[in-house]
């Protein structure tokens, strides 16, 4: 029977007696396996992010607008109002909250200059919908929409440009021919980059004092949030059924979710983690090649010494495992030593990101850069091993 105590044993001893050349080899398996460990971390982190970025701005939201026509006009009876803001919320089962909006294009006058700003009238549930983030002030109350107040929350970008360092809580705010008290400062809880109805400098209004001053009920974009986001694809059917049956069957309705940007986000992720991984198993194939070259040196080297252990009776299993042993601590512990990098790197760069960003460890990329780290020193080690195993002792002990 072989001794496999005694197998190991000699296998460490003849790495201790080349430790630089142990480490050299073991390089690429270090640089291979952290490379795994690091990619899966930073695909995790940025798929997270992206996708709370995305779900931050509604991934239960489902929008509703008019098709316009631009070669003729459209009857009134085609646009949204608040009607369909009523019955949404009402007959659609798994609606939690729904919200309306129209906009007007104005200008400010700021240091003698005009800019044009977005004014914005809103229902009752934007604030929720949008989670827009109050950073001076209040938000409208039930009394500024009864009373068609003449009251405005304002983005920050806007406030900072129009009263600079001043406190713009109560003062007058004009545009054109209105004028309005500011009551709050506001912003997105997440950016959009001008990809939503909030511009940089934007003001808020309550939808009835913007049908106050245009004469318009109509709405141009209709919000309608789902519970879960199970139950968005649902709310989308229902919703564009509910549209069609409350108006004329011209009209047509872009009725949107966000899940289809989830989703591709998602693949977008996927596809590049899959890329940079391959990427890292070409390192470790590289530093597979390095250690079989390494290893056939060695037993070129080590040639008399295996003559010699098969004249005094090692049989060819104790000297072929004794190579694999050799090719498998130097694959398996520059694995540990990778992917301890590889976790190290992570857990301290989490001290430098903002603090609602997790930076995740996939346990799974730790096994897997193990297991094939060590798969790798045994696939490669093999052949070496092998051509050990079948020197013949007389041919060994006359080698030179």
């Amino acid at each position: 029977m072989m001794d496999l105590r005694e197998t190991v044993t000699v296998a460490i001893d003849a790495l201790r007696a080349n430790k630089v050349r142990a480490m050299l080899t073991s390089l690429g398996v270090i640089i291979g396996s952290a490379s795994i460990v690091l990619v899966v971390t930073v695909a995790l982190t940025s798929q997270k992010f992206v996708i709370s970025q995305i779900e931050a701005v509604g991934s239960n939201l489902v929008s509703a607008s008019l098709v316009q026509t631009p070669d003729k006009s459209q009857p009134l009876s085609f646009e949204l109002n608040a009607g369909d803001l009523v019955e949404a919320k009402a007959t659609i089962p798994g609606v939690t909250v729904v919200a309306g909006l129209r906009e007007l294009p104005m200008t400010v006058v700021v240091g003698g200059q005009v800019r044009p700003v977005n004014l914005v009238g809103v229902t009752d549930g934007y604030q929720t919908i949008r989670r827009l983030v109050i950073l001076r002030g209040r938000y409208f109350d039930g009394q500024d929409v009864e009373s068609r107040s003449k009251v405005c929350l304002i983005t920050k970008d806007l406030a900072d440009r129009v009263y600079g360092l001043e406190n713009p809580l109560g003062r007058s705010l004009r545009m054109g021919e209105l004028t309005f008290s500011v009551i709050g400062v506001f912003r997105e809880r997440v950016s959009t980059f001008g990809l939503t109805e909030i511009q940089k400098e934007s003001v808020i209004i309550p939808f009835p004092l913007m049908k106050y001053y245009t004469g318009v009920e109509a709405l141009r974009t209709l919000y309608v949030q789902a519970g879960q986001p199970d139950d968005v694809e649902m709310v989308q059917k229902r919703l564009t059924q509910l549209l069609a049956s409350r108006h004329p069957a011209g009209a047509v309705y872009d009725v949107n979710t966000l899940t289809a940007i989830l989703t591709a986000a998602r693949n977008i992720s996927r596809g590049l983690t899959i890329m940079l991984i391959v990427v890292a198993f070409i390192a470790l194939l590289v530093s597979g090649i390095g250690i079989m070259n390494i290893m056939l040196v060695t037993v070129q080297e080590r040639t008399r010494e295996i003559g010699i252990r098969k004249a005094i009776g090692a049989a060819r299993k104790e000297i072929m495992y004794q190579f694999l042993i050799e090719a498998f601590l130097i694959s398996g512990g520059g694995a540990v030593l990778g992917i301890l990098i590889g976790v190290a790197i992570p857990v301290t760069a989490q001290t430098l990101l903002p603090g609602n960003l997790r930076v995740p460890i996939s346990p799974l990329s730790v096994i897997v850069a193990f297991v094939v780290s060590c798969s790798t020193g045994l696939l490669f080690g093999y052949l070496p091993a092998s051509r050990a195993a079948e020197l013949l002792p007389v041919d060994s002990l006359r080698y030179e």
